[in-house]
């Protein structure tokens, strides 16, 4: 099993979702974060001043995925995410050592 870990812009996650859910992930959590990449942040003009916003509003996933399915969430997450312009985001994947469904349980696999 393998956590993948996504960062994309957030007026992209409907169609990270569906492109998820079509290929039989069942499960992902998001959290809204900020962060900048190479991009650095922009300038903004306030009432007359300028200002420097550091951190851009991300979108991070956390999708927990079997073996057999890492390429295919990779794959979709990927399409589903591009822009084509920077700060499109990043993919991060790490081993997933032990999943458990607390309602019922189940571990590993059958918990995703």
């Amino acid at each position: 099993m393998k956590l993948l870990v996504a960062v994309i812009k957030p007026f992209k996650l409907d169609e990270v979702r569906e492109s998820l859910s079509e290929i039989g992930v069942q499960g992902i959590t998001v959290t809204e974060v900020k962060g900048f990449g190479r991009q650095k942040g922009h300038t903004e003009l306030y009432r007359g001043a300028e200002y420097v916003v550091d951190f851009l509003p991300k979108v991070k996933l956390e999708v927990g995925v079997a073996d057999d399915q890492l390429d295919a969430a990779i794959e979709a997450v990927t399409k589903s995410a591009h822009t084509g312009k920077i700060g499109d985001g990043k993919i991060f994947v790490m081993p997933l050592e032990q999943a458990i469904r607390i309602r019922t349980g189940e571990t590993d696999n059958d918990a995703l």
